[in-house]
């Protein structure tokens, strides 16, 4: 087998039923978001993973520490797989930030944000920078963020940045498979673990106000 990589987003958060923009926030796990890292840590210890690694961001932790303890591994951390930070956009709601920037809030780039090259580079970055602390066949549990890891997927694909939007966002808790082939990263997985239901994330948001 060669080298895999799931990437794990978080549980979820009271900020992400209010729909409020996260970032560099540090927000930690509701009760569901509790219960989510617990089922799928269930789930992704049958993998038997090699390394964990998580943001440093409590919610990711959190949930990457659910999957360490079934899988008998310590979770390093990473602040390279923070979320997106969105400036002043951070904690307020999907409504907020449309009244007061409108035209920032089509284009979903906050005026002192983090820009999605920026995102996109440091987290594909620091996939293979832990990637290549693997045997060849070797699985990586990356917990992290929605926008930081589709974004970090588009980049390590060495997709261009306008077919970024063909890949969607992540659910809580759910996770995407990458494993390393002759010609690159492929993605075998996306958005696994559940049935397809509203994503809300720090990602942009299409016309019914998903993320």
């Amino acid at each position: 087998m060669s080298k895999r990589i799931v990437c794990l987003r978080h549980g979820q958060t009271l900020w992400n039923v209010e729909q409020r923009f996260q970032g560099h926030s540090d927000i930690q796990l509701n009760e569901t978001g509790i219960a989510q890292a617990a089922r799928a840590a269930s789930l992704l210890a049958a993998l038997r993973p090699t390394l964990i690694v998580s943001s440093d961001l409590q919610r990711a932790n959190d949930t990457a520490l659910a999957l360490g303890r079934l899988a008998g591994l310590d979770v390093a951390v990473d602040k390279d797989f923070r979320e997106r930070g969105g400036g002043q956009w951070e904690g307020l709601t999907r409504g907020e930030i449309a009244e007061r920037w409108p035209q920032e809030y089509v284009a979903w780039e906050a005026p002192d944000g983090e820009p999605v090259t920026e995102v996109a580079a440091r987290v594909a970055a620091a996939m293979r920078r832990w990637a290549a602390k693997l045997d060849d066949d070797g699985l990586l549990v990356v917990a992290s963020h929605g926008a930081a890891l589709r974004l970090g997927i588009c980049e390590l694909l060495g997709l261009p940045q306008e077919s970024w939007s063909a890949i969607g966002g992540l659910s809580n808790c759910s996770w995407s498979v990458l494993e390393q082939g002759r010609r690159g990263w492929r993605l075998l997985e996306h958005n696994a673990g559940t049935l397809p239901e509203p994503i809300s994330g720090d990602d942009s948001p299409d016309a019914e106000g998903r993320q």
